[in-house]
């Protein structure tokens, strides 16, 4: 027995003997001590925190040369190689990050979403539970500060720019493709659900020399990298069906959401002013399938549509109406990685390839046409330094483009090669700059271009900052003309933006004053682009002007949340047919929108109301001598949305648009010819006054807690 106790005497005295006490104090740059800075040794567990005076101790059993290692959030990390024996009372300063998550970030022109962005003015939630939007993206961008409502189109327009001129992409690949097909002065929808989607950076100028080929803006949508767990969503709707599921498994994920639209039995409840023949019908859907590697992150997206419409359309025009019909079909997909390429280096590659067709006919006219397009894409990017980060980069477009016709053959095939370059510079915690360059070459046109872009931003107080955005953007011409001709000069814009930004505590505001400059805009001089008879040239020019501002309020009202958004735009084009520089038809000088959401615990439910108002969009009257001196009385749309939480996975959802039935008016179509002296008119009106929705939505989790609010 008392060897016994010997021998673990001797063991625990070696022990104890051979250990050796670190000690210390961590501060900052004034000699504030820090507390809870993670103080180790590296290659070991020894370690500890340092405490409310910044002092720390522990003991390690190594021995001689170590490297000594102290990181804290918000300022850079310690490094250094020390003698164990002698490393005692030693005071450590770490000095503040230029990455902290407070430093000054460059917000010109950008409006981002997510739960990592940086300041997220709109939430992947708010995508979705908007009163107004029935699940579309755009329709919920329209709800932000520099863009325009245009009602019977459904798409994008930001700052005086035509939707043509917005560029969506899918994790950093371009989209050709956003829309689905619809008739004249129907609105369309975005292609893409929300639901496979992490987050949106919304663009309205100044965007990235990474980015080309767009004139006004870029949409960013990024899907998910990792689902948090295996789920089915099912749902029930006044519109169609949906289904989706989410496995896991290994290294890999997959996810799918598909669905079924047929309008006919909404049509037999609710009718509205089209007369429809076959009301419109699609099947279509969305996966990712998401593979982890040691280094990096492969996922590939897929997503495909076919639908159809059968209608008569009133033209002013015709006596009768005007049969349309249309079939599409979409598939679009691209694979994207990102990962480590070693030495801080990272890499961020992609390919996408899209197809799509349309076949109908127009009164007794038959059309089709098909268009195949691919983006490739490679990026590199190394941090130099916590002060200096820079990337580079190529990128390749290819557009093949046909239409059948009016006994006619037309299209053309292009392609684009780009190199770009860009550089982050920090020069304090509360000054950084971003310099970037894009170099162009378009072989259809046979030009080559070099489009410089900068942006800075100046923090001038915690929560409070400038930023300054200029840059170069051009943009081959649209589909409508190069079908036509390809003798044509790309279409430029140069932006100037100025934005001021306060965000503290669940309160954002916004003010963003810009102005853009428009050269060489196609122009022609008979009634719309026709082939052989336009004499096309690039001798258009224009400009736009204008002040956003922007308020969200997640705190002062309890269970409240909302924001408010207001835009001023003065802008006039010189373009198309024009005879002369003024405001194109699609702008409203000012737009105000109100969001409001209340949840209600005690009824397990969330409302919510949203306020849009337009003031009146300028026309072009025949009868009048003055050009585009007509103009609309002013747009209104109040709609409602209530969320009712059945059970923990079970949704009822019911909404209104426009629930006040404003009669709203977008324009007017005119006659070619006058009858005695008269061009008649016709008003261009929604095609219903109120849209009702109502769907029930079911998830099964593991959890089973999860359900699909966020995604209404």
């Amino acid at each position: 027995m008392k060897a016994i106790v010997l021998f673990f005497t001797i063991i625990i005295s070696n022990v104890c003997f051979s250990q050796s006490t670190l000690s210390g104090k961590v501060t900052d740059e004034k000699g504030m001590p820090l507390e809870g800075a993670n103080v180790f040794l590296e290659g070991t567990y020894d370690g500890t925190s340092s405490d409310a005076k910044g002092n720390f101790s522990f003991t390690t059993t190594t021995k001689g040369t170590q490297i000594i290692k102290i990181t804290f959030l918000n300022f850079n990390s310690y490094s250094a190689t020390i003698e164990v024996n002698n490393f005692k009372n030693k005071v450590i300063q770490l000095k503040e990050s230029s990455n902290s998550l407070d430093t000054v970030v460059i917000t010109a022109g950008t409006l981002e979403s997510g739960d990592k962005a940086r300041v997220s003015v709109l939430k992947p939630l708010d995508i979705v539970t908007t009163a107004g939007n029935p699940g579309d993206i755009i329709s919920a961008l329209l709800t932000l500060p520099g863009t325009q409502t245009v009602g019977e189109s459904g798409k994008l327009f930001v700052r005086g720019g035509e939707a043509d001129e917005t560029q969506t992409f899918i994790d950093g690949i371009r989209v050709a493709q956003p829309y689905l097909q619809t008739a004249n002065n129907l609105p369309t929808r975005s292609r893409f659900s929300p639901f496979l989607f992490k987050g949106t950076t919304f663009s309205t100028g100044g965007y990235s020399a990474e980015y080309g080929e767009a004139l006004s803006s870029v949409l960013l949508l990024n899907t998910i990298d990792e689902p948090d767990q295996e789920k089915t969503d099912m749902g029930m709707m006044t519109v169609g069906l949906g289904l989706g599921n989410t496995q896991k498994w290994k290294n890999n994920s997959f996810s799918f959401n598909t669905n079924y639209i047929n309008l006919a039995p909404y049509q037999a409840l609710f009718p509205d002013k089209v007369s429809w023949n076959k009301p419109y019908q699609s099947l279509g859907g969305e996966s990712v399938f998401r593979h982890n590697f040691k280094e990096g992150l492969l996922k590939i997206y897929v997503a495909f549509d076919a639908g159809q419409f059968d209608l008569n359309q009133e033209n002013i025009n015709y006596v009768d109406k005007i049969r349309v019909q249309s079939k599409n079909n979409n598939f679009y997909t691209n694979v994207s990685y990102k990962g480590n390429l070693g030495n801080d280096w990272k890499l961020v590659t992609g390919i996408s390839y899209g197809n799509n067709q349309n076949k109908g006919s127009f009164d007794i006219t038959d059309f089709s046409n098909k268009e195949d397009a691919s983006h490739i894409k490679a990026k590199v990017s190394k941090s130099f330094s916590n002060s200096l980060k820079t990337a580079f980069g190529t990128d390749y477009f290819f557009t093949h483009y046909s239409e059948n016709g009016l006994n006619s053959i037309l299209g053309y095939t292009s392609n684009i090669a780009a190199l770009f370059s860009e550089t982050d510079i920090l020069f304090s915690k509360n000054l950084v700059a971003k310099l970037g360059v894009r170099a162009t070459k378009n072989y259809l046109l046979s030009e080559f271009s070099l489009d410089p872009r900068a942006s800075v931003a100046y923090k001038i107080a915690k929560n409070s900052q400038f930023s300054f955005a200029y840059g170069l953007f051009e943009q081959a011409p649209r589909q409508d003309y190069l079908k036509y001709n390809t003798q044509f000069q790309s279409e430029k814009t140069q932006h100037y933006i100025l934005n001021f930004q306060y965000n503290k505590d669940k309160q954002t505001f916004r003010a963003e004053a810009y102005y853009k400059k428009y050269e060489n805009l196609v122009k022609y001089e008979t009634t719309s682009s026709m082939f052989t008879l336009s004499n096309f040239n690039n001798n258009g020019s224009g400009f736009a002007k204008g002040l956003d501002l922007f308020w969200r309020d997640n705190k002062n009202v309890k269970n409240v949340e909302y924001w408010i958004s207001y835009s001023y735009i003065d802008t006039k084009r010189d373009y198309k047919n024009f005879p002369k520089l003024v405001t194109p038809n699609f702008v409203a000088d000012n737009t105000l929108s109100v969001v409001g959401k209340y949840w209600m615990p005690k009824w397990r439910s969330q409302l919510g109301i949203t306020y849009s108002f337009s003031s009146g969009r300028p026309y072009n009257n025949p009868n009048e001598a003055e050009f585009m001196n007509g103009k609309t009385k002013s747009y209104n749309n109040l709609s409602v949305n209530w969320a009712y939480l059945i059970s923990p996975q079970k949704i009822l959802f019911f909404s209104i648009t426009n629930v006040a039935g404003f009669k709203n008016i977008y324009g007017y179509d005119y006659a070619n010819a006058p009858v005695n002296g008269v061009y008649e008119s016709q008003p261009v009106v929604p095609a219903a006054d109120r849209f009702f929705f109502i769907g029930f939505f079911w998830t099964i989790s593991k959890d089973k807690k999860t359900n699909q609010l966020e995604n209404l």
